[in-house]
């Protein structure tokens, strides 16, 4: 018996997989229109000028950030160094409500006064309802915030916002700040894919970059999860974006300069082995390589790295692959082999001291972290030459 194929079903099945592969390579070439063009290799720099040979951190004061009131919940803090003529010698900004993901949950912020050596009483700065009218969509939740100051002198903060989906759909928001006493402005969701910009999140502090930008590190979690890099201008333009890793398993990159063109990324890796991964560029950000992994336990946490000199590097995180209920400091000249100088926090092992960021601020190094998802906490290092101590 002969079998008889009928033509017309083949050319249908045959448009479709033509009309299927058109539409593929479109939304690529959509995607790569709608990218800013790559800029040329940037030059990293670092905040510390000079420090005594062979000085070390040394404790010298350590509290909590005032919380707003009615605010039982607070996460996710990130510190912003202001200049020496500034009457703060820096800002925070956290995440606070009645929980996180809460209806309620907005950006706060407060301020260590030079004159008084005291922190602010805290105020709210972003909140999702007025954003997204001024947006024109709505938005669900925000989180995640991160500052920034540019060339001119103007405040950036870039805030995780969700529409529909969970914080994995989470898109960047971008807002700034034109002057000490004004309101932070939305001015747009981060435009990273062509779809909605879905996925993209941000967590870890910029590099700053010898030319007044920045290089911005955020990552993509819908599905894969893997670490992406942005770049800004002086001005807080955004110029364009690097995938760093072919992984499909990492998360929220800290950034640590080696050189003016060789970098580092610590991740967080939400796998079994429970332990930080890195990657590295020679190339200023343009291409990202995989290393092998640096050995370090890792409690499926974000960490945060600071590089203050050549040679000299930062890294607050949690020393325990089984829980985050210790905090550490510890630093590196390479940033792949670290020594621990001393526990920032520690309870029990139902307790949280997490999700920290670092800053450089009047000779003295700064840190911040969650306190049991109460309250932000922080403290002051200052750098001592050795037979001072």
């Amino acid at each position: 018996m002969t079998t008889l194929t009928n033509p017309g079903c083949m050319c249908r099945g045959l448009w479709s997989w033509i009309a299927g592969l058109a539409l593929c390579v479109g939304l690529v070439g959509l995607d790569l229109w709608l990218r800013p063009a790559e800029p040329l290799a940037p030059l990293a720099t670092w905040p510390a000028s000079s420090l005594p040979p062979g000085a070390t951190p040394v404790l010298q004061a350590a509290g909590r950030i005032p919380m707003p009131a009615h605010a039982p919940a607070a996460h996710a803090s990130t510190l912003l160094a202001m200049p020496s003529q500034h009457p703060a010698v820096l800002q925070a900004y956290w995440f606070a409500g009645s929980r996180e993901s809460g209806p309620d949950v907005q950006i706060a912020s407060a301020q260590f006064d030079r004159a008084t050596q005291q922190w602010s009483p805290a105020s709210y700065v972003v909140n999702r309802h007025l954003a997204g009218a001024q947006l024109g969509f709505g938005l669900r939740r925000i989180g995640n915030p991160v500052a920034w100051r540019d060339a001119q002198g103007r405040t950036h903060l870039f805030v995780v916002a969700t529409g529909l989906g969970g914080w994995a759909a989470g898109r960047i928001l971008h807002l700034r700040q034109d002057g000490p006493q004004e309101p932070f402005q939305p001015l747009r969701v981060l435009p990273l894919s062509w779809l909605w910009n879905t996925s993209h999140l941000v967590r870890a502090m910029p590099l700053p970059l010898a030319d007044g930008g920045m290089v911005l590190p955020v990552y993509f979690e819908l599905g894969i999860k893997y670490p992406v890099a942005l770049r800004f201008d002086a001005a807080g333009e955004f110029r364009g974006m690097v995938r760093m890793s072919q992984r499909r398993d990492l998360l929220q990159p800290t950034l640590l300069a080696r050189s003016e063109t060789e970098w580092l990324a610590l991740l967080r890796d939400n796998r079994a082995q429970r332990q930080l991964r890195a990657v590295q560029t020679k190339d200023g950000g343009l291409h990202w390589q995989d290393l092998p992994d640096p050995g370090m336990p890792n409690p499926d946490a974000s960490v945060a790295g600071l590089s203050l000199q050549p040679g000299l590097m930062f890294l607050a995180h949690n020393p325990r692959a089984e829980s985050r209920a210790q905090l550490a400091l510890s630093h590196s000249r390479d940033g792949l082999h670290w020594t621990q100088l001393e526990l920032l926090a520690q309870g029990g092992e139902r307790s949280e001291y997490s999700y920290p960021s670092m800053a450089w601020a009047d000779d003295s190094l700064w840190v911040s972290y969650t306190e049991e998802r109460q309250a932000i906490a922080w403290q002051r290092f200052i750098f001592l030459p050795q037979q001072a101590r």
